[in-house]
């Protein structure tokens, strides 16, 4: 049984948007999966808000989740280069980032996030999507502070 436990797959769950806050989070999160041998899920999820209670309509061409994807894969190869010394699994959702962030989590070693996003409010010192993945997070969660720019 001990074996099966050694072969389980260990894998790290980092939060990405493009911020920089994400951005040092996945830096950490990258030094982290290094030291532990895990593999690193860098995840980054999109949504189209209806709190007013309509959609806008958008161009036909229009593809959230390929913007979403392009802003992770940007993120990745800017942080980590193009060929990454870890295991690099991309993964994007449709969602709320707090939920999504909790959902890919289950089973995971750690989940790393940055203090704030693109969603914060510029005084904020901890984010509201780092503060709830901290208070209901099935793992571990590292929240990495970002320097304020001066």
């Amino acid at each position: 049984m001990r074996e099966a436990a050694e072969k389980a797959e260990r894998f790290i769950v980092v939060g990405v948007d493009g911020s920089e806050p994400s951005l040092q989070a996945l830096k950490w999160a990258h030094g982290q999966a290094r030291l532990t041998g895990a593999t690193l899920r860098v995840l980054t999820c999109w949504e189209i808000s209806t709190a007013t209670g309509w959609a806008p309509s958008f161009p036909v061409d229009y593809d959230p989740e390929a913007i979403a994807r392009r802003v992770l894969d940007d993120a990745i190869l800017d942080t980590l280069g193009p060929t990454p010394d870890v295991p690099v699994e991309r993964v994007v959702k449709e969602g709320h980032a707090a939920p999504v962030l909790l959902a890919a989590s289950a089973g995971a070693d750690l989940l790393v996030v940055g203090s704030r996003g693109h969603g914060a409010f510029a005084g904020m010192l901890i984010g509201s999507v780092s503060e709830h993945v901290v208070r209901h997070a099935p793992c571990a969660v590292v929240v990495v502070h970002c320097p304020k720019p001066e």
